[in-house]
């Protein structure tokens, strides 16, 4: 395992510490766990969709919460059938936590299951106030041109 020092970044870059965490904690998260597979896909230029294949698990086995910027999908199997006999189960019916760190401004849409799948759909939506604004340029009293000079006023 690889660690990474970014105490650099925290020299030269302000209010850019959570970026690092992240960094931080993406070695150390969800190292060796694989179940259950998933994709995040691209659905729009804002849109995105994490599909998790959940085989055995019903709605009711399934919990999805989002907190401060994390996506919690947990997975309970809590029907067991006990009368059933398996001579081969590759089938994995077992509970599970999955985080999913989400940037700023990124909220959940909604969430579905169809055919063993969840799909969580997910939507980012910038404020009005961080999206980029054309300033408009207007001339000022006096020109350059003429041989005036703004920033000296004549002394009278």
């Amino acid at each position: 395992m690889t660690n990474y020092d970014f105490s650099p970044l925290y020299r030269s870059a302000i209010g850019f510490e959570r970026l690092a965490n992240l960094l931080s904690n993406a070695t150390r998260v969800n190292q060796g766990q694989t179940y259950p597979p998933y994709n995040i896909e691209v659905t729009g230029e804002d849109d995105y969709r994490i599909t998790m294949a959940i085989a055995g698990l019903s709605d009711e086995d399934i919990e999805i919460t989002s907190e401060q910027n994390t996506l919690t999908v947990v997975g309970k199997n809590s029907a067991k059938d006990s009368s059933r006999e398996f001579l081969y189960q590759g089938i994995a019916e077992r509970g599970f936590e999955r985080r999913f760190q989400l940037a700023d401004h990124v909220r959940v849409v909604e969430a579905t299951i169809a055919n063993g799948l969840l799909h969580v759909d997910l939507h980012r939506e910038i404020p009005e106030a961080m999206k980029p604004q054309k300033i408009e340029i207007k001339l000022g009293k006096y020109s350059l041109l003429e041989g005036e000079n703004p920033g000296h006023k004549d002394a009278a």
